[in-house]
């Protein structure tokens, strides 16, 4: 370890303020100008292609990248549309949110692992390593005979999507000048735009006609162009500028984390009194670690990278935990088909990659707090608006438009956050300040989701999910869950009052 360890939370990130933007591992560019993501002409109008995101030297990356993101994106979004006809032909529905959870627990454990290895040997080998650790778990959830080897199978997708996450932000740091990091994160908005279009349509037709299984077992093939096609830049990227092992300390810590979440998802599902020991011990489990796995003053959102990490978990974690509710508040309270309930959330996917392409322009740049608070402050104005379709007299499609408000917002929030965190970073901590902001997000969205779930269930809607019908009304169930993100959200927004690190 080296004599001023950089994952020591005590020392890592509190002088991040002082330290200078992080320089571009590739040579310098010719000249400084304006963001382009045009591929004819370079900020100048010189002709350089080289000189964008699409240009010549950074084409063939930047299209692997997008491409690995939206294959993710793609299997994201059709595996909600499959899993319930999986869960119900493995005779498994009571395991079915463990399918959801399992998937995000093991992330969380693959964040912190990937950053530690990206800073210490590069990001190839845990982008690659990751990519195939998806792979394999499609294959396993997509050939499972039993709904616990289905659950196991999204558990190895969830490592092979952490340690994927974590590598290609450190790409992005390595790769890119810092002039390009915006437009490059903005990428990975816009390469959901199309799998959350087409992806629920496409995975119930292949569920219909051919069977559910194909909607994870066809993925695997279509992973292996864009490894060809980024290979040759990853290797060009220069070695690891830190020497020192992997920090197994900090890796064992987000191993207990997610071990703690597992058990707080599992007493989540069965509130009874024997539920509380579980419980019990995720909490201890889950404390003292996230104190320790994240940087110092995070949860008392200290100004500067903590904030930002915090700040990151919030706005996930809020607009997820709405989120999971709203088709089923759709179909048993406005008796919406599972289809349209769906369908009303699509328009948040485009305005997600709109905020995303509005927060890399660089004439925002100066105001990028303000614009995460924006971004904010429209993520509570959505999730308030969800309440009115409880209203029988409101029409349901306020929800769509309540929804195209809120991914507007996240676009905003959370891919500014990422082009915050790259600017506050050290180059030889990228990785682990990377790891950091996954695992926040990763943690919000289980804790937000669990509390959540908790409050729907306390406030009648187990019924709700017992008889799965029109004909049970539980508008007090769905209205604790959005009264309680819109708080969180608000909150969200006084965060983005701390983004600004302390001048000295």
């Amino acid at each position: 370890m080296t004599p001023r360890d950089p994952h020591d939370a005590d020392a890592a990130v509190t002088d991040s303020a002082a330290l200078p933007p992080q320089a571009s591992s590739l040579p310098p560019e010719p000249h400084d100008g304006e963001l382009d993501l045009d591929l004819d002409l370079g900020p100048e109008g010189g002709g350089d292609t080289g000189d964008t995101v699409l240009g010549r030297r950074y084409r063939a990356l930047t299209l692997g990248i997008v491409t690995v993101v939206s294959l993710i994106a793609f299997e994201a979004s059709a595996v909600n549309t499959a899993m319930p006809v999986a869960a119900r032909a493995l005779d498994g529905v009571e395991l079915y949110a463990y399918a959801f959870s399992a998937y995000f627990t093991a992330s969380l454990f693959a964040m912190a692992l990937s950053g530690e290895w990206c800073d210490r040997k590069g990001p190839l080998a845990p982008l690659f390593t990751g990519i195939a650790a998806f792979a394999a778990g499609l294959l396993v959830a997509g050939s499972a005979q039993r709904m616990w080897m289905f659950v196991g199978g999204r558990a190895v997708q969830g490592i092979g999507g952490g340690l994927v996450i974590v590598a290609l932000y450190v790409v992005v740091g390595r790769a890119y000048p810092q002039r390009l990091q915006p437009a490059v994160l903005a990428s990975f908005s816009a390469a959901w735009v199309l799998p959350v279009i087409v992806g629920p349509l496409a995975a119930g037709t292949v569920t219909e006609q051919v069977g559910w299984r194909w909607v994870f077992l066809a993925i695997p093939v279509l992973v292996l162009p864009p490894l060809a096609v980024m290979l040759p830049a990853l290797r060009a990227l220069p070695p690891s500028e830190r020497s020192a092992g992997m920090n197994r300390r900090r890796i064992l810590l987000a191993l207990a984390v997610a071990a703690g979440a597992g058990l707080l998802q599992y007493a989540g599902q069965d509130l009874s009194w024997l539920s509380l020991f579980p419980a019990a011990a995720g909490l201890a489990l889950i404390v003292p670690c996230v104190l320790r796995l994240l940087p110092k003053g995070t949860f008392r959102a200290a100004r500067g990278l903590p904030s930002v990490i915090l700040l990151r978990g919030v706005a996930a974690g809020s607009f997820l935990g709405a989120e999971s509710f709203v088709p089923l508040m759709l179909v048993t309270q406005r008796g919406l088909s599972a289809t349209a309930a769906g369908l009303c959330l699509t328009g948040g996917g485009l305005t997600w990659a709109l905020g995303s392409y509005t927060q890399s322009r660089p004439r925002l740049e100066p105001h990028r707090e303000r614009l995460m608070g924006l971004g904010m402050l429209l993520m509570a104005v959505s999730i308030a608006m969800v309440l009115l379709a409880l209203i029988d007299s409101v029409p349901a499609w306020i929800v769509a438009v309540a929804w195209v408000i809120g991914g507007y917002g996240m676009g905003l929030a959370i891919s500014s956050g990422s082009v915050l965190l790259l600017k506050l970073s050290r180059p030889e901590d990228a990785g682990s300040n990377s790891a950091s902001l996954q695992v926040s997000d990763a943690l919000g969205n289980i804790t937000l989701v669990g509390l959540s779930g908790v409050l729907f269930v306390t406030f009648g809607g187990g019924d709700v999910a017992a008889t799965g019908s029109t004909a049970s009304h539980q508008p007090a169930a769905f209205g604790a869950v959005y009264v309680a993100m819109t708080a969180v959200a608000l909150v969200g927004a006084w965060v983005t009052t701390r983004l600004r690190p302390v001048t000295v």
